[in-house]
C-alpha cells in the first residue's frame, strides 16, 4: 500500500497504523520532503513566533517509528489500470492500494517585472524562498520603502502579508516596510461572516495596508513591489492537470481527483484521495481543516480495504471554527455566521496548533515552543 503525499490525513494514517498494522502489509509513505509543515502554524513561522522545525511533521521519522517504508519522490505519473506509479526519481512501484493526500501548489506570475515573488504553495517549498528572503533583508543596507503586496484575498493572503510585515518590520524597524493587498473578488475573506471581514479590514488598516478589490494583477504591480506573496486559488499538481501523465484517473476539469463519500476515486476503487488534491462530490474549500477531519475517516478505510471490510463515509462539516492569525498577538475567530476577536482566539488557536503537531512527536523531534517562553 502507497501513501502518496506527507499531509495532515497521512500522518493520521502512520499514527493509527503504529497502534494497529496489518501483518503482511508493506507500507510506502512518498513524498518530496521529509519535514511536512502543518498549514495552520505557517502563518506563525512567516511571523516569526516559530521556528520552522517546531510546525513540521518528520516523516520519514514517523514511518521507522511504525514500520513503513519512506521514498523521497514525487509522482510523475500515473498508471491506474495496472496500478503503478511512476516516480521522479525514475523508480515506479505497484500498489495494490494507493491513497493520495499530496495538497495542492500554485503558478506564480512570469514576467518582465522587479518583484521578488514567493508562492504561498507548496508550502516545502515556501521554506527555502523565505529563508532566502530574510538573510537578503538582513544583510541589505538600503532603508529606502519596502513594499510588500499580497495577491489573494481568502485567509493565506490576509495571513501571511499581517505575518511577513510583522517579521520585517521587527527584523529592520529602522525601514518602512508598506503593504497592499490585491484581490479579483469584490470582498474580502468571501465566505467569512460580515463581523470577520469588517475585523480583518480594521487590522489591515492598523498595520498600514491598502486593500485593493476587485482588482486584477498585472507587471505593474511587480514593477512598483519589492516583494509579493502569491496566495491565489489552490491548483492541482501538473501530473494531475495532465491527461497524458494522470492517464484514466477521472478528475474535475481543474485537475482535482474526483472522490465518492468513501474518500474513493470514483474511477478507481483501488485508489483513495483527500485534502486539497481531491475534489469532493460538492466541492469544500481547500481548508486544512477537512483533510484533518478526513484523517480518521481515511485511517479506517485503508485499513477496511486491506481486510475487506466495509467502508465508512465520510460527511464534511457544515460550518467549522476558522481562526485567523493577525501576527499582532490575537487572532479572529469564526463560525458560521459569528465572529469575535482578541488575543484569548490567539491563545485558544495556538493551543489547538500546538496540540495536533504533537500527536505526531517521535523520539528525534522537539516539543513545539514559542520564542520567548521558557521551554
Amino acid at each position: 500500500m502507497i501513501l502518496a503525499g506527507a499531509g495532515h490525513a497521512h500522518a493520521q494514517v502512520l499514527g493509527s497504523w503504529g497502534k494497529k498494522p496489518v501483518p503482511g502489509v508493506e507500507l510506502v509513505v512518498v513524498s518530496p520532503h521529509a519535514l511536512a509543515p502543518y498549514s495552520g502554524m505557517v502563518p506563525g513561522w512567516l511571523a516569526g513566533t516559530y521556528a520552522y522545525e517546531d510546525i513540521v511533521i518528520d516523516f520519514p521519522a514517523l514511518c521507522r517509528q511504525v514500520g513503513a517504508r519512506w521514498v523521497a519522490a514525487s509522482i510523475d505519473q500515473l498508471d491506474a489500470d495496472p496500478q503503478c506509479v511512476h516516480l521522479d526519481n525514475g523508480e515506479s512501484l505497484r500498489y495494490d492500494w494507493l491513497s493520495l493526500n499530496t495538497g495542492s501548489t500554485l503558478t506564480p506570475p512570469q514576467g518582465d517585472f522587479s518583484a521578488c515573488v514567493l508562492s504561498m504553495r507548496p508550502l516545502s517549498q515556501l521554506r527555502t524562498d523565505y529563508d532566502q528572503l530574510l538573510e537578503h533583508w538582513h544583510r541589505s543596507a538600503s532603508i529606502r520603502p519596502f513594499q510588500v503586496t499580497a495577491v489573494g484575498g481568502g485567509a493565506a493572503g490576509f495571513e501571511s502579508l499581517l505575518a511577513v510585515l510583522r517579521h520585517l518590520r521587527t527584523l529592520r524597524p529602522d525601514r518602512k516596510v508598506q503593504g497592499a493587498l490585491l484581490t479579483r473578488g469584490v470582498e474580502l475573506l468571501p465566505g467569512y461572516p460580515a463581523a470577520a471581514r469588517s475585523t480583518a479590514l480594521r487590522t489591515l488598516k492598523d498595520a498600514d495596508v491598502t486593500v485593493q478589490l476587485g482588482a486584477a494583477w498585472c507587471d505593474a504591480v511587480g514593477q512598483s513591489s519589492d516583494l509579493v506573496l502569491w496566495a491565489t486559488g489552490a491548483q492541482a499538481h501538473p501530473w494531475q492537470r495532465s491527461e497524458a501523465r494522470r492517464g484514466s484517473l477521472a478528475v474535475s476539469a481543474e485537475g482535482f481527483v474526483l472522490i465518492d463519500n468513501c474518500l474513493r476515486s470514483v474511477s478507481h476503487p483501488q485508489i483513495f484521495s483527500v485534502g486539497d488534491c481531491a475534489q469532493w462530490q460538492t466541492p469544500l474549500p481547500k481548508a486544512g481543516v477537512y483533510a484533518v477531519r478526513m484523517g480518521p475517516v481515511l485511517a479506517h478505510n485503508l485499513h477496511a480495504a486491506l481486510n475487506a471490510q466495509p467502508l465508512q463515509t465520510y460527511s464534511p462539516q457544515t460550518s467549522f471554527l476558522s481562526l485567523l492569525a493577525t501576527a499582532d498577538g490575537s487572532a479572529i475567530a469564526s463560525r458560521g455566521c459569528w465572529s469575535l476577536s482578541g488575543r484569548w482566539a490567539w491563545h485558544w488557536k495556538d493551543h489547538i496548533d500546538r496540540r495536533f503537531i504533537r500527536r505526531f512527536a517521535t523520539s528525534s523531534t522537539q516539543p513545539v515552543h514559542i520564542q520567548g517562553e521558557t521551554p
